[in-house]
This record gives structure tokens, C-alpha cells and sequence, in this order.
């Protein structure tokens, strides 16, 4: 997105909406049924929303974007609460956690990738960042 015909200015991604809505689109493009910001049930006494499920595939798609304050320490901590959230979720049987870091704010994102990535088992866990190094 760095490099556009006849020196266009870049698409910006400002914030995590811009990152969502560009996410929105790209899974629109291959999967027919994608709901955004569907209800998880109460864990911990609290619900929340997740970004994208696709329900026909039981996979939950959590979208996030590095700044001041979401570092890779608290990524640690949010995706680590995602995960337990989403493993009791009836629709979800593999959870990806998209990561924009643009900045480079993560200081070890293939650590963040492996530690917190888990193939094996009937929940999966898929965590990416790009992009990896400045």
C-alpha cells in the first residue's frame, strides 16, 4: 500500500476502524456470510464484541492495531482474554487475531506470533503481525 501507481498518496490506516473496514472488505471478497461486532457470550461477568465472525467456518477474526498504550505487553494480555473468550464461543472454533503494527511498536512480534499461536487441538489460534521490523 506503500507503493501506488504514479506517486498517489497512500490509503492511511490511522486508527483500528480504518484497519476493520479495510479487513471488512477483504473477507467480503471471499466469504459470504461475514458478521461484524456479533455479541460473545458474558466471561468473566462481561461480554464483549468481536470484529468479524464468519459463521459458516466458525472462525472469529479479532483485528488490531499498535499505539501508545497497546504495546506488546498488553497485546499479550488482550489476545490471552480473547482467546479464553472466544475457545466458549458456540460458533467459533478457530480464532485469528490480525495485528497492524506499523510503527514497530511490538518488540518481538514472531515471539508474539508463535507464543501465542496454537494449531493443534479443536480451537485453533492464528496470530499475525505485519508488518515484522521497521
Amino acid at each position: 500500500m506503500q507503493l501506488r501507481h504514479s506517486n498517489r498518496t497512500t490509503i492511511e490506516f490511522k486508527d483500528e476502524y480504518d484497519v476493520q473496514d479495510a479487513m471488512r472488505a477483504l473477507l467480503y471478497l471471499h466469504f459470504a456470510d461475514v458478521r461484524p461486532e456479533e455479541w460473545t457470550p458474558s466471561y468473566g461477568g462481561k461480554s464483549t464484541r468481536m470484529d468479524f465472525l464468519l459463521k459458516r467456518e466458525q472462525v472469529v477474526v479479532e483485528v488490531k492495531m499498535t499505539r501508545k498504550g497497546l504495546d506488546q505487553k498488553e497485546l499479550i494480555v488482550q489476545l490471552t482474554e480473547d482467546k479464553e473468550r472466544y475457545r466458549s464461543h458456540p460458533d467459533c472454533r478457530a480464532l485469528v487475531c490480525f495485528i497492524y503494527d506499523p510503527t514497530s511498536v511490538c518488540e518481538n512480534p514472531a515471539a508474539l506470533e508463535s507464543d501465542l499461536s496454537d494449531t493443534e487441538g479443536a480451537f485453533r489460534v492464528s496470530v499475525i503481525v505485519v508488518p515484522q521490523g521497521g
